[in-house]
């Protein structure tokens, strides 16, 4: 079986960190967000995966070569010289995703964290015996996504309905799709919407089912959702794999650690917290709601929440980070620094304490 992952446009809402990597290449969870995706598609049986990328693709050929070895899955780019929508990337991979057999193939958003029930996907696509796939996800606020309206016993999709203003159902895109060979007929390689031109077409001739996903979901490609998704995740590796959490009277709720980094004594670490390799917490540090990457070093008694915290940053002691706070790549912090919001492009030193949320070049 074969994947696309729909890889896409620059990661603007998700700078400074963006600036330093391609999207799907920022840590989640201590690992990037591309490679939860690829460990699931090998997991059931996917020996190919196709990036469809429109810039940077090197860097993240480069990047992923060590992983394609590690996995032993297949990785492989099909670039845009323009931005096709969420369509047109399907037509330009199509000879990368027909291989004779008639198997169906996955696209999944590089942006979207979940538990990936890829499995009961293909038993639920084989089952229906349609044209198409679409994984739903229940919301509380319908209102601001395009709703799916569906048969509920058969999953029968019915129509979509863009931000509805009276409620016509909860279920909403989730952005993993099983596709049959045949759905590459129906898609013109310009730029296009899935969502609006292609899906709409399938389910006027009864084709296209919906399968509702057990579990959490999140897109987590703004600073916000992605704060909210690590918690969901954490959550979800506590019922499933709860012996990679970190337990010890450090730790307050759910909390990712690497084995390589290094914790001071009386810190005070969770809920929902991630840890990357390298990192080193000095003594008396609070940390909860936040991601603390790749050899960032925390000094005494400073306190994170609601952050992120990119590579190799270093923060000086007694400071206070929060709301939202976003350091990017290599970014220095002072002593006793308050940042309430601050947004802080790669390289930079801080010496005074940001008031309000603002963006610092």
């Amino acid at each position: 079986m074969k994947a696309l992952i729909l890889v896409g446009g620059f990661g603007t809402r998700l700078r400074p960190l963006t600036l330093s990597v391609p999207k799907p290449l920022v840590d989640f969870a201590n690992k990037p967000m591309i490679l939860h995706q690829i460990e699931a598609l090998k997991a059931i049986g996917v020996t190919e995966v196709v990036l469809a990328i429109n810039y940077q693709p090197e860097v993240m050929l480069n990047f992923l070569k060590e992983f394609e070895k590690k996995l032993g899955i297949k990785i492989t780019c099909s670039q845009e010289t323009e931005p096709l929508g969420t369509a047109g990337p399907i037509a330009l991979a199509r000879d990368k995703l027909i291989d004779g057999s008639g198997e169906p193939f996955f696209v999944l958003n590089s942006d979207v964290i979940s538990e990936y029930p890829l499995k009961e996907m293909v038993n639920f696509h084989k089952g229906h015996g349609g044209e198409a796939s679409i994984m739903v996800t229940k919301v509380d606020e319908p209102s601001k996504y395009g709703v799916v309206v569906m048969e509920e016993t058969t999953g029968k999709v019915k129509k979509f309905v863009e931000k509805p203003q009276i409620f016509v159902g909860n279920k909403i895109n989730a952005g993993i799709y099983l596709l049959n060979p045949s759905v590459l007929n129906r898609i013109e390689l310009r730029p296009t919407s899935i969502e609006k031109e292609v899906f709409p077409k399938i389910a006027a001739e009864n084709k296209l089912y919906a399968m509702v996903l057990p579990g959490f979901w999140m897109d987590i490609g703004q600073p916000k959702d992605y704060i909210t998704g690590l918690r969901m995740y954490l959550e979800s590796l506590r019922k499933k794999s709860s012996a990679k959490l970190s337990t010890g009277s450090h730790f307050v709720g759910n909390v990712l650690v690497d084995e390589s980094a290094v914790i001071g004594d009386g810190c005070l670490i969770g809920p929902d917290v991630a840890i990357g390799p390298g990192c080193i917490i000095e003594s008396g540090v609070r940390l909860s709601r936040c991601t603390i990457m790749r050899g960032v070093r925390i000094k005494k008694h400073t306190c994170v929440s609601n952050s992120i915290i990119g590579w190799h940053s270093t923060i000086g002691k007694w400071a206070r980070l929060e709301n939202m706070t976003i350091l990017g790549e290599d970014v220095h912090l002072g002593d006793e620094v308050y940042s309430n919001g601050g947004v802080v492009l790669p390289h930079k030193e801080i010496k005074s304490s940001i008031l309000k949320p603002e963006i610092v070049m």
